[in-house]
């Protein structure tokens, strides 16, 4: 059973990646575009241009969802995601209330941990990005002292 699943899992880490960099750049198209039911707390309209720091997390929810959502450069896009999800939680979120289910801040806190995964996973399966470095799904990167 766990051989099955172990051969799988570049798999499900290429479907989690696609629909978890979705949700993401979802939550950019609608603080940016006022699409989607908008940003809450604006009755469905957009955060204003310039505005720090919620303008500038749009964008990379925007920008970065959408190179998870491509499997493209998966690993640094979930870095700055993560990153950018924990200081959203940290500067809005924490001032609240000590525990995410009191603050709010749930979302932040999941997006923050998902990408954080991906930074270690990569893009598993059917991301852009193993065109461009010759891996296929079930090939791993070995580094030359390891032994095969």
């Amino acid at each position: 059973m766990c051989a099955r699943l172990n051969a799988a899992q570049p798999y499900a880490i290429a479907l989690f990646r696609a629909a978890f960099g979705l949700l993401f750049t979802m939550q950019g198209v609608a603080s940016l575009f006022g699409v989607l039911g908008g940003t809450e707390g604006t009755n469905g309209g957009t955060i204003p241009v310039g505005t720090w720091p919620g303008r500038y997390g749009a964008v990379i929810q925007l920008v970065a969802g959408a190179l998870v959502i491509l499997g493209l450069g998966t690993r640094w896009a979930a870095l700055v995601a993560s990153g950018a999800m924990a200081f959203a939680y940290l500067d809005v979120h924490q001032k609240v209330a000590l525990w995410p289910i009191q603050n709010g801040g749930e979302p932040s806190v999941l997006f923050c941990f998902g990408f954080f995964l991906l930074i270690f996973t990569g893009c598993g399966a059917f991301g852009l990005g193993r065109l461009f470095d010759g891996r296929t799904a079930g090939t791993l990167r070995r580094s030359p002292s390891r032994p095969r």
